[in-house]
């Protein structure tokens, strides 16, 4: 651990794991990173989803995770990963209608130290995808300091900055939108693994897209996303 992430978590008040736990999460940590440098051919992808009690992703807290990996560019349908974590109360009657996750569901759950460090293992050091990445970054980063005690600062490609620097006046401002453009089945949908694997679909053609144009690394398409942002574009 180096030492500002120690420093960060003691002001936190220390991991909130110990034992087993604790040593899973230090062999997380020890991974070498990704080598986002390489061709997308030879990377490994993780698209990845949630569902929270609300839209304030500040406040809200996760409800599941759903993830799709995609390797050399294919999305294999053995590597996903879902999982709902154990809440001490269900969420709302309306929040419930949205991901459909019933309370039972909920408050019969996994427990939370133990999904966050199977979703750790499961991704790996992999860059994450998403589309609009901000709510779900900080909603898994937000359940790993208030669950773990740990901080978490990991690579994030964002498809809503991606896709309209490659496709330009395309007038699509949703995933939806953007499933839609392409023709692709967007199945059930505000259901994590199902929304991850659309996400997953639509990233196999940026990532063909990107590489036609010169941009066949994951470290590319990072420097464009940053540009992206500066300008102030996405979907």
């Amino acid at each position: 651990m180096n030492p500002f992430a120690a420093t960060w978590e003691f002001l936190l008040g220390g991991p909130k794991i110990g034992g087993l736990q604790l040593d899973r999460y230090s062999q997380w940590q020890r991974l070498p990173r990704a080598p986002v440098g390489l061709p997308h051919s030879r990377l490994r992808y993780v698209v990845v989803d949630t569902e929270t009690t609300g839209l304030d992703m500040r406040r809200d807290q996760l409800i599941a995770v759903g993830a799709a990996g995609i390797t050399a560019g294919k999305l294999d349908l053995s590597d996903c990963f879902e999982i709902v974590l154990r809440q001490q109360k269900a969420s709302a009657d309306a929040n419930i209608l949205i991901h459909g996750i019933g309370g039972q569901t909920q408050v019969g759950g996994a427990e939370p130290k133990a999904a966050m460090l199977d979703f750790l293992d499961y991704l790996g050091k992999d860059p994450l995808v998403a589309f609009r990445a901000e709510f779900d970054r900080t909603i898994v980063e937000h359940a790993m300091i208030s669950i773990l005690g740990l901080r978490f600062r990991h690579p994030w490609i964002d498809l809503a900055f991606l896709l309209p620097a490659l496709f330009p006046n395309t007038e699509c401002t949703s995933l939806d939108d953007w499933l839609k453009h392409f023709g692709l089945a967007g199945g059930e949908r505000h259901h994590a693994v199902a929304d991850a694997f659309a996400t997953a679909m639509l990233f196999q053609v940026a990532m063909a897209e990107a590489t036609k144009e010169g941009m066949g690394t994951g470290a590319r398409l990072l420097a464009m996303q940053k540009a992206q942002l500066w300008l102030g574009k996405r979907s």
